[in-house]
């Protein structure tokens, strides 16, 4: 792999983020739930909107490529990794906060702990992401869903930083939600800080609701190994992991990824799984289902970085 660290870009930066908070050469397998991935050139923690702008700038100035991440999760880095800088958020962009019926959350923010945050102030209307493991950024990224419900029925406003780094409010016709889509996956903006609104509710309605939820999903999901949740988009009519299932294909592994034998949805990392044992895995769960149903199956996983 062939690592393109600019020493000019590294000083500038290096002038306003902390040094923990920039990492050099730095392998993605530690940072996605998938535990899979080779190295960025750079991985950067931003610490505020702010922050976030002057690192958009500085790319910019110096002409390096970046991608955006929240939790990790949902998403296959490649084996030579990631050319130019990841921009993640974590702590201090996960902060939860309320104003009546409405939530702000940085984009770093948990979905599940946004989720407890709303339970605990008898919010309802997020009950269907107690158990998506991901950012709130990423879950608006790519309208995240689950058990009939998804982000664009929640969310009001966006706050985000365009590539040049100008700040800019969005309001929810602007964001363009359909099924695993938003206006971010074409604009490349970066989602720094969501709103939503919610209703009020009776907080013991709600805490059942979450609860029956968390119970169908640890008793379904392979939650004990890595993943990147579930691997496949749900084609029109059909669920993927029951096609799956029907093709014979639960426990069929190339190297160390295995589509779960738990749920035939997701593709799990049994350890030591490179990005190439899943994207031939893949490939060939996509051939074998068309052959038995004539249905084509399409990755939800977002797909980063330089292959082999």
């Amino acid at each position: 792999m062939d690592l393109q660290i600019n020493q000019n870009f590294v000083d500038e930066i290096r002038e306003r983020i902390e040094a923990e908070k920039f990492l050099l050469n730095e392998p993605m397998k530690e940072h996605t739930t998938f535990k899979i991935g080779g190295p960025a050139d750079y991985l950067i923690f931003p610490s505020s909107i702010d922050e976030v702008a002057f690192i958009f700038h500085t790319l910019g100035k110096y002409g390096i490529p970046f991608v955006i991440l929240g939790n990790g999760s949902n998403v296959l880095v490649l084996d030579r990794g990631i050319r130019g800088a990841v921009i993640k958020f974590d702590s201090p962009m996960s902060f939860i906060k309320r104003n009546d019926v409405r939530i702000t959350a940085g984009a770093g923010a948990l979905l599940q702990d946004v989720s407890n945050f709303a339970v605990k102030n008898s919010l309802a209307g997020m009950e269907f992401a107690c158990g998506i493991p991901g950012s709130i950024g990423g879950a608006v990224f790519m309208n995240a869903g689950a058990y009939d419900g998804e982000m664009k029925s929640i969310v009001e406003g966006v706050r985000a930083v365009s590539p040049k780094g100008e700040v800019t409010e969005f309001e929810v016709d602007d964001l363009d939600f359909s099924y695993r889509h938003s206006v971010f996956q074409k604009n490349g903006y970066a989602v720094c800080e969501v709103e939503l609104k919610l209703i009020p509710g009776d907080k013991k309605n709600i805490e059942e609701k979450v609860a029956g939820f968390t119970k169908r999903r640890e008793s379904k999901q392979p939650l004990e190994m890595p993943s990147a949740g579930s691997t496949f988009k749900r084609p029109e009519g059909y669920y993927a992991g029951t096609l799956i299932e029907q093709t014979g294909l639960k426990g069929f592994a190339v190297g160390g990824a295995e589509i779960s034998v738990k749920h035939a949805g997701f593709v799990v990392n049994t350890g030591g799984a490179t990005a190439k044992d899943v994207l031939e895995l893949i490939r060939q769960v996509q051939q074998r289902v068309f052959e038995k149903n004539g249905v084509r199956l399409f990755p939800e996983v977002r797909i980063l970085g330089e292959a082999e």
